[in-house]
């Protein structure tokens, strides 16, 4: 059973939620916030998997309530090998220059059912593109439209659920408009942790592929791939592909607009 927190300023936004997600026999919801700080609360208190976050609510917003749960993640002990912080540095605080694309990672090293740490998929609008990058840096797993189908909603559950990174389509195309700015040549040496291996496979992860793409492409086992992508998780200290993904970007593996 995926339990589930709603963070909204909206109570009908919040009910209807509540009622499709209701609907399925996997899907619990567990309890409902009208701003940022409820749910910090509601969260610490109900300890779900999954928290339906809006980016905008009054008292404390998204973005910031996403630190406050999230940080928690620091003072506890990890209990998998993608959440190991071995004192090697993330890539974080470097400049801003990413392309995200959807696509999974479904390995149980990286799921977090079980984890303390809910994984949070963000509520957002066309209007607040701005705020993306922002709640990907504060430990977001993915990000969801408003406007979506109904049925799109419990699926964004499951996949984010299951340890994977999730952005909807229409987010990617307006943040590689909006932010694809800068350097446009790659860096074959960047992410220097990282294997010959394992910088093939996050350049394929940060073009789109899912993992049966990239065993397909690299002509070696699904599982492999997973293992590869569970290693790059641990070695750059980041907790879904979502980050990955920026990782890539932001550090010259990959620029915005080059062929794979």
């Amino acid at each position: 059973m995926i339990r589930i927190v709603i963070a909204d300023d909206q109570a009908m936004v919040r009910a209807g939620f509540a009622a499709l997600l209701d609907a399925h026999p996997d899907i619990e919801v567990v309890g409902q916030a009208q701003d940022g700080a409820e749910c910090v609360s509601l969260v610490a208190e109900l300890k779900p998997d999954i928290v339906l976050m809006d980016v905008r609510m009054p008292e404390l917003d998204g973005i910031e309530a996403t630190r406050e749960i999230l940080s928690a993640r620091s003072r506890q002990p990890a209990n998998t090998a993608a959440s190991v912080n071995d004192g090697k540095p993330g890539f974080a605080g470097q400049p801003a220059n990413a392309e995200i694309s959807k696509s999974a990672v479904s390995t149980s090293e990286t799921s977090g059912i079980g984890d303390d740490v809910p994984r949070i998929i963000m509520l957002t609008t066309f209007d607040i593109d701005d705020y993306v990058f922002d709640a990907i840096r504060a430990g977001a797993s993915g990000f969801l439209l408003k406007d979506a189908p109904p049925n799109e909603l419990a699926e964004a559950v499951r996949v984010v659920a299951s340890g994977d990174g999730l952005l909807a389509p229409s987010v990617t195309r307006r943040v590689i408009e909006h932010f694809a700015a800068g350097p446009q040549t790659s860096n074959a040496e960047a992410l220097p942790d990282l294997t010959d291996r394992e910088r093939e496979i996050l350049v394929l992860v940060a073009r789109g592929q899912t993992n049966t793409e990239i065993a397909a492409t690299l002509f070696i086992a699904v599982q492999t791939v997973k293992t590869h992508v569970s290693r790059i998780l641990y070695k750059l200290d980041i907790r879904d592909r979502a980050q990955a993904v920026i990782a890539a970007y932001e550090s010259g593996l990959v620029v915005p607009g080059a062929k794979a």
